[in-house]
Parts: C-alpha cells; structure tokens; sequence
C-alpha cells in the first residue's frame, strides 16, 4: 500500500485519468473529491461490497426454498 499525505486542496493523480483532491478536513471526516472517466465506477468500500455479494449471488444462481424445488406434488 502507498500513504501518502496531503494537505487541503491538494491532490493525487493516479494513471494521468484519475485525479483524488481533499477537499475539507473536519475532526475525523476527510472529504475528497474525485474525478475519473465515466466508464470507471467509483464506488465507497461498502457500496462495492454489497455490488460484488450481489454479483456473486447472481453468478451462483437462485437456491431453492428448503428442499421445496425437488419435492413433487402428489395428484
């Protein structure tokens, strides 16, 4: 991991598209500002966490109700 350190209004540049510039320090909240190409989601760590279980679950397919989907009904 690289730390670097910045001050406000400073910024960083990652791959000459992505740019991350603080834009307010209050106590123990750093707000940042981002920019990058439309096509790259920026998403908060919790946000794509839940974005990848849910692509996970998508991928592994809906499970059956407790054994319901191999039981058959009785005419």
């Amino acid at each position: 991991m690289l730390i670097l350190s910045r001050k406000l209004n400073e910024s960083i540049i990652i791959d000459g598209r992505i740019i991350v510039k603080v834009l307010r320090i209050d106590k123990d909240t750093v707000k940042l500002g981002i920019q990058a190409p439309a096509e790259l989601p920026v998403h908060r760590e919790e946000i794509h966490e839940v974005i990848q279980k849910n692509k996970q679950a998508a991928a592994n397919g809906p499970k059956p109700e407790s054994g319901e989907g191999d039981k058959k009904k009785s005419p």
